[in-house]
């Protein structure tokens, strides 16, 4: 029996360095990267523009795109299992 992987479908960046994560399951969580995420993976995105721009889905899960052309291989990605696991969130945008 396989076990249910949750997947990405939608992530919003905020200037506090938040992200609201939408899974395809309906739950909703929010990620504080500087508190949620490793220093050595949140030094390398903490630049404003890269956290703001270059946040996506890539492979079904929360990435940050840094070198551009939407490259799985190239991309810093988040584990969607740890992701569901953060406390479930209200939705933020009206």
């Amino acid at each position: 029996m396989l076990e249910y992987i949750p997947t990405v479908v939608q992530v919003i960046p905020y200037e506090d360095y938040t992200v609201d994560v939408y899974f395809d399951d309906g739950k909703i969580v929010c990620c504080h990267a500087e508190k949620d995420l490793s220093p050595n993976i949140f030094d390398r995105i903490k630049a404003y523009h890269i956290f703001m721009d270059k946040c996506v889905v890539l492979n079904g899960t929360l990435a940050w795109d840094v070198a551009g052309g939407r490259n799985v291989n190239e991309c810093i990605d988040i584990d969607p299992l740890y992701l569901h696991e953060l406390k479930k969130s209200k939705e933020r945008i009206a």
